[in-house]
C-alpha cells in the first residue's frame, strides 16, 4: 500500500470509530468516496437566535432531536394555524487529520422552505425551496477535530419561493436527512443541483440490443491538470457485468466535465411495469490516469420505451399499459412529513395491494425512498415540482421555480419510474405570468431532458385555456359528484374534451370525495362539501361512478384518485376533524382502509378478494338492511347468524342481498367468495338495535 493510500486509509478508519463516515448507499460509493449520516444527536429551538450559528455557543438548553425532524409535528393538522417561522439546529461532528487531500459535502436531503448553513461559525450557503435535497462543498471550513453545524430552517412565506399556496401544510424543519460525504479531489461532480453525477439514458432498444448513453460529470479540485480515466459498467440484478466502456479525458484544475461514453446490452431484459420491473446498475468509476483514489457513483437503469397517445393511452415498452393509482401525500400524524423510510415503504405497500400501476406523487418532489420504491414496484409515476394555487410576479420567481425543476430532474433522471415532468398544479390566475411561467418551464424540461414528455394540472379556467397549450400533455382535476357543479359526470365532461381536442393526450389528474370513518349513513346523501358531516358510503358509491367512467375511455392515458391517504392541510375545517383533507382511500393514520379501498381493489387485483361494505355503521335501527360487498370473484355466497341467505353473482365487482332480515342485538355477517385455494371470506357484526330513534341526518344544502 502507497503512503497515500495508507494515509487515506487511516484518516478513514477514525472517521468511521468516529461515527462520522460509512459507506454510502443509494448514489452508492465504492472506494474512495465515503458518507456518513449525521441525523442523530442534534439541538433544536423554534424561532431565532442571534448565538446559533456561533461556533462557541452551547445549546444546552435546546431541545434535543434526531432527524428527520420538524416543527410542524403537533400544529400542522390542527386545523388552528401552523408556526410559519425560523427554527435552528445544532449539532458537532468529528473529522480525521486530511493526510490526504479530500473534498468535503454537506448534503441535505430536505429543509422546508429555506435553511442558511453555518460550519464553525461561518456561513456556507443558503438553499431556497423546501422538497429538492442539495448539497454545499464545506471543505474550506471543515477542520480536523470537533466542527460544529448549525442550521436555520425557515418555512415561512415569501414572494420569491414556491410554493405560494395549496391545499397542504408546509412543514417547516429539517425533515429529511443530513450527512457528510467526502470524495477525492478528482471525484464524480457532488453539487451538480443535488444529482447524482452519472445519467443514463437509453438511446434505443429491440429485443436483441439495448444501446444506452452514459453521461458522467467529472470534477477535477486539484491544483493541476489530471489525464481522468472514466470506466463504466453496466451490471445486472445479479451483479453481473453486461456491458463496460473506458475512456480517458484530460481535465484542467478547477473544471467539471460532462464524459459521454455509449455502451450496448445484448438480449436486454425490459424495465417492464409491475409485470417485470426489472433494474440493472450504472456504475461509473474516475480515477486518475497516474494513480491515485477512485470515485464512484452507482444508479438505477430501468430499460424501457413510453409512449402516450391521444386516442388509445399509455404504452409501455410497445405495448398498452392502463395507468391508475392515487396521488400521493407522505405525512403522518404527529410527524407531518418527517417520515422515515419504513413508513414510505408502508405507504407503497398498502398502494401496491390496492392494485395501482401508477402514482402521482404530489405537489412537490418526494424522497428519495419513493422513486426507488416505485422502481422496484414497476409503478408509472408522474413527478411535479410546487408550482401550486398562485404565482409570483418578480423575476427571483420564475428563477426560483426553475432551479427547483432542474434539482428535480437531475436528481430523479435515472428512475424509470419516472415518465412524466409535472411543471405545476391548478395555478388560479390564468394571466401572462403563468403562461409565462409555464412556457419558461417547458422551455426548461425540454433542455434537461427531451425523453420525457412534461404535463400540467389544470383546474379552474376553461378546458381549453392557453394554460393548457405549454406542456407536451395535459392532466385534468375534476370533482364531478363532489364540489358544486352543473350537474355534468366525469365521463360526459372527458367526451366533450375529447371532441374539442381530438389531438391533445389527457389524463385526470385528480378526482375524489371527502370521508370520515366515523361517520355512516344509510341510503348515503351527497354531502355539504364543507361541513362536518362526510359519509363513508357516499364516497364509496363516488367512486364506483367515476371509475366506470373513466376506465371506459381508452384516450384517458392516466387517471389518480385524490387521494391516497388522508393529509394534513391546517386551513381545512371539515369533516370529522380539522386540519385535515379526508379524501384519502386511507385514513391519516394508516390504519383504516376506507370502503372505496376495496372497490378499487376489486376493480385492480386478480388476488381473490372480497369486502363486505358499509361495515362501520353503529346501531342499526330498522330490522332489515342491504348486504353489499366487492370481489373479483365471479359470484358470494351470505351467511347472516350462521344461516346461508344465498349467493349471488358478482356483477362489476358487486354482489348485492337485498333486504335482509336482522335480528335484535348482535348479528353476524359473513360472506365467501370464490372455491378452493381461491376462496376468500370477510365477516363483521352489525347491531339492530330497535330502541334506537331513526333520526335521519339533516338534508344537505341545495347544490351542494
Amino acid at each position: 500500500m502507497t503512503t497515500m493510500r495508507f494515509a487515506w486509509f487511516a484518516g478513514l478508519v477514525v472517521l468511521l470509530m468516529a461515527g462520522i463516515l460509512s459507506p454510502t448507499r443509494g448514489h452508492a460509493a465504492i472506494d474512495g468516496r465515503q458518507q456518513a449520516s449525521l441525523n442523530e444527536d442534534w439541538r433544536f429551538q423554534k424561532g431565532d437566535s442571534a448565538d446559533a450559528p456561533v461556533a462557541a455557543f452551547d445549546p444546552k438548553d435546546w431541545l434535543k432531536v434526531t432527524l428527520p425532524h420538524t416543527f410542524n409535528g403537533a400544529d400542522g393538522a390542527d386545523g388552528g394555524g401552523y408556526y410559519r417561522g425560523p427554527g435552528w439546529y445544532r449539532r458537532a461532528f468529528f473529522t480525521a487529520d486530511g493526510a490526504t487531500p479530500s473534498r468535503y459535502f454537506l448534503q441535505f436531503d430536505g429543509a422546508a422552505l429555506v435553511a442558511d448553513v453555518y460550519l464553525n461559525g461561518q456561513r456556507v450557503g443558503r438553499h431556497e425551496g423546501g422538497y429538492a435535497a442539495f448539497r454545499f462543498d464545506v471543505t474550506a471550513w471543515v477542520r480536523p477535530g470537533r466542527n460544529v453545524l448549525a442550521v436555520r430552517v425557515d418555512n415561512s412565506a415569501s414572494p420569491s419561493i414556491a410554493p405560494l399556496g395549496g391545499d397542504f401544510t408546509i412543514f417547516g424543519g429539517l425533515y429529511r436527512g443530513v450527512s457528510l460525504i467526502r470524495t477525492p479531489l478528482l471525484h464524480v461532480d457532488a453539487l451538480d443541483d443535488g444529482g447524482p453525477g452519472v445519467y443514463a439514458t437509453t438511446v434505443s432498444m429491440t429485443s436483441g440490443r439495448a444501446t444506452v448513453r452514459v453521461t458522467t460529470r467529472v470534477r477535477n479540485d486539484a491544483s493541476a491538470a489530471r489525464r481522468t480515466r472514466v470506466t463504466t459498467r453496466i451490471l445486472d440484478a445479479e451483479g453481473g457485468l453486461v456491458a463496460q466502456a473506458s475512456s480517458v479525458t484530460p481535465l484542467a484544475a478547477g473544471a467539471t466535465t460532462p464524459v459521454e461514453q455509449t455502451l450496448a446490452i445484448d438480449r436486454p431484459r425490459a424495465w417492464n411495469g409491475r409485470k417485470d420491473p426489472y433494474l440493472y446498475a450504472v456504475v461509473a468509476t474516475v480515477s486518475g490516469v497516474e494513480g491515485g483514489e477512485t470515485d464512484a457513483v452507482r444508479v438505477p437503469l430501468g430499460l424501457r420505451t413510453t409512449r402516450i397517445d391521444p386516442d388509445k393511452g399509455f404504452f409501455l415498452n410497445g405495448e398498452h399499459l392502463a395507468v391508475h393509482g392515487v396521488n400521493l401525500h407522505l405525512d403522518r400524524p404527529g410527524v407531518g412529513l418527517a417520515v422515515s423510510d419504513d413508513d414510505v415503504a408502508e405507504d407503497f405497500r398498502l398502494m401496491e395491494a390496492m392494485g395501482v400501476t401508477g402514482l402521482r406523487l404530489v405537489h412537490f418532489q418526494h424522497p428519495a425512498k419513493a422513486y426507488d420504491l416505485a422502481d422496484r414496484a414497476g409503478l408509472v409515476v408522474w413527478t411535479e415540482i410546487p408550482f401550486n394555487s398562485k404565482v409570483g410576479y418578480e423575476p427571483e420567481f420564475l428563477a426560483n421555480l426553475e432551479q427547483q425543476l432542474r434539482e428535480l430532474i437531475r436528481q430523479t433522471y435515472n428512475h424509470p419510474s419516472v415518465v412524466v415532468w409535472g411543471l405545476g398544479n391548478e395555478v388560479y390566475a390564468a394571466d401572462e405570468a403563468t403562461n409565462q411561467a409555464l412556457a419558461a418551464l417547458q422551455a426548461l424540461a425540454r433542455a434537461e431532458d427531451p425523453s420525457r414528455p412534461t404535463v400540467y394540472a389544470h383546474c379552474c379556467a376553461s378546458d381549453t385555456d392557453r394554460l393548457t397549450t405549454h406542456t407536451d400533455v395535459i392532466g385534468y382535476n375534476r370533482y364531478y359528484g363532489w364540489y358544486p357543479d352543473k350537474g355534468e359526470t366525469i365521463g360526459t365532461w372527458a367526451d366533450g374534451v375529447h371532441r374539442e381536442t381530438p389531438g391533445r393526450a389527457m389524463a385526470v389528474s385528480e378526482y375524489g370525495a371527502g370521508a370520515s370513518i366515523l361517520h355512516q349513513q344509510d341510503p348515503a346523501r351527497r354531502p355539504e362539501t364543507t361541513a362536518g358531516f362526510h359519509p363513508e358510503h357516499y364516497q364509496a358509491l363516488y367512486h364506483e361512478k367515476n371509475w366506470r367512467d373513466l376506465r371506459d375511455r381508452p384516450f384517458i392515458w392516466a387517471s389518480f384518485v385524490w387521494v391516497g391517504f388522508d393529509f394534513a392541510s391546517d386551513g381545512r375545517n371539515e369533516g370529522d376533524r380539522p386540519g385535515v383533507n379526508d379524501k384519502g382511500l386511507v385514513s391519516h393514520d394508516r390504519r383504516t382502509p376506507k370502503d372505496a379501498y376495496y372497490w378499487y381493489q376489486a376493480n385492480w387485483t386478480t388476488e381473490p378478494m372480497v369486502y363486505i361494505t358499509h361495515r362501520r355503521q353503529g346501531p342499526r335501527v330498522v330490522p332489515r338492511a342491504d348486504v353489499k360487498v366487492y370481489s373479483n370473484r365471479p359470484e358470494a355466497t351470505l351467511t347472516v347468524n350462521g344461516v346461508v341467505v344465498g349467493t349471488s353473482p358478482v356483477q362489476d365487482h358487486i354482489a348485492v342481498w337485498p333486504d335482509v332480515a336482522l335480528r335484535p342485538g348482535v348479528n353476524r355477517i359473513a360472506v365467501q367468495a370464490g372455491a378452493g385455494a381461491e376462496a376468500r371470506s370477510d365477516a363483521v357484526e352489525w347491531v339492530y338495535d330497535p330502541n334506537v330513534l331513526n333520526i335521519a341526518e339533516p338534508e344537505p344544502a341545495a347544490g351542494k
